[in-house]
């Protein structure tokens, strides 16, 4: 059974998700990539106002093609989320609660989380126009200048994740893994 996900998400409710839950969220989600992560983390730095509001926001690694006629939003499956890392840490501290995407994390970013309380949700990659059937609304919010990875205020319904790594740092990667060479007595 999917356990259903209403954004915002605060730190005491990523508490209660764990590894290996099957979720669906629904509610406000942004979209941002490396390069508009990287003048995110400027602002902070600078201690400037952020053009999103990140306090239990959620993220979704992804980097949308062009919408067509009738529809808010062209395919949109995850990118890889390593590339976010080098400046993850800092937005949980700030108050990002959840990130979408696929493949691993560092350690740095599972230790941000784990001591801030935030969760890293799997999405499937190669289903983007399936995933893109969940979001019902879209809006570019800042950075227009970078394209597909301007940061868009996205609406969803029912967005299918799997929560990959819980707010304790229990990784599905690491758990699912030893779970399959477990089975094979390797």
């Amino acid at each position: 059974m999917a356990v259903k996900i209403n954004t915002p998400i605060t730190r005491e409710q990523t508490r209660e998700l764990k590894c290996g839950d099957s979720c669906l969220i629904s509610g406000v989600i942004y979209t941002a990539r490396d390069a508009a992560h990287k003048r995110i983390y400027e602002l902070i730095e600078k201690g400037e106002k952020l053009p999103l509001e990140i306090r239990d926001a959620v993220i979704y690694y992804v980097g949308p093609t062009p919408a067509k006629e009738g529809w808010p939003i062209g395919s949109a499956g995850p990118t890889s989320s390593y590339r976010m890392d080098a400046y993850t840490p800092l937005l949980i501290e700030k108050g990002l609660t959840g990130m979408i995407g696929k493949g691993r994390r560092g350690p740095e970013v599972v230790a941000a989380m784990k001591k801030y309380g935030a969760v890293y949700f799997g999405a499937i990659g190669g289903a983007g126009a399936l995933l893109s059937k969940c979001i019902v609304k879209a809006k570019v919010v800042a950075y227009d200048d970078l394209g597909a990875e301007a940061v868009r205020r996205l609406e969803v319904k029912n967005f299918p994740a799997v929560l990959a790594i819980d707010a304790s740092g229990r990784s599905l990667y690491e758990a699912g893994r030893k779970a399959y060479l477990d089975s094979f007595n390797l």
